[in-house]
């Protein structure tokens, strides 16, 4: 009999285990999923487009490239003005991730020889459903400056942060969570610079300015166009106007 009733106690005390273990594999977190990103040939069609034209009028070597998403991309017919008299290589293109420039950083920058390169990528990464994890963006980034250091030793290399837009209000947070990233991995390197560009798109308050976009609240109208580009060319000029200065020509 007390034999009986010890296997009983015994099956009963596996059974709670096993049910405890169960509830404890239920409650666990999930593991980090593989970021979801877009085929980056959807961009193609524009990188060969970009080649067509330098066929064309070839870009000249030691130049500043201008490169990253749709808030460049827009500026790309504006940014020569913007910036002069600086010597710019506008090649933003479709709505790009920092993963697509990673991709094709040969093909729109390190084959221009530049003497800098701007960056803007994070914006659509941080705006993604679900978004790219911010860790996952400085990876890429930090590949990108390690590819450009390879190539190109003497080559600065300025990174914009994510601006602030009404249709992404949301994210805001996440984003300036990156910035701060971005802010990090300039720190820790001469050759690298953080463009705070999302400073002078807030009011006075800290709210993003609502009279600075275009109809979709994400693209920038012609004053926050004057604003961005006043805001980059400051952060260019320092170490640029010199150099420009300096060119073949000038």
């Amino acid at each position: 009999m007390g034999v009986r009733k010890s296997g009983f106690v015994a099956a009963v005390l596996s059974l709670a285990f096993a049910t405890c273990n169960a509830g404890f594999a239920q409650v666990a977190p999930a593991l980090p999923s593989t970021p979801q990103y877009s085929d980056p040939l959807r961009l193609e069609s524009e990188i060969l487009k970009f080649e067509q034209d330098d066929r064309i009028d070839r870009p000249p070597e030691g130049a500043i490239v201008l490169t990253g998403s749709s808030s460049i991309r827009l500026w790309n017919d504006q940014a020569k003005v913007a910036l002069a008299p600086l010597t710019v290589i506008p090649r933003g293109f479709g709505s790009s991730y920092m993963h697509d420039l990673l991709y094709y950083l040969d093909r729109v920058a390190i084959v221009y020889k530049p003497r800098a390169i701007l960056i803007y990528e994070g914006d659509n990464d941080t705006g993604a459903n679900p978004p790219i994890p911010n860790d996952a963006i400085l990876a890429d980034l930090r590949q990108i400056i390690s590819r450009v250091h390879e190539k190109l030793p003497q080559t600065r290399i300025y990174v914009l942060s994510v601006k602030p837009s009404i249709l992404r209000r949301a994210r805001w947070p996440v984003a300036k969570e990156l910035n701060a990233g971005y802010r990090d991995i300039a720190a820790s390197d001469p050759l690298v610079y953080y463009v705070d560009v999302a400073a002078a798109l807030l009011d006075k308050e800290g709210n993003v300015m609502t009279d600075i976009f275009v109809a979709d609240n994400l693209h920038l109208n012609a004053l926050g166009n004057a604003i961005w580009g006043a805001t980059i060319k400051a952060a260019l000029m320092p170490m640029e106007a010199r150099a420009e200065a300096a060119r073949p020509g000038k």
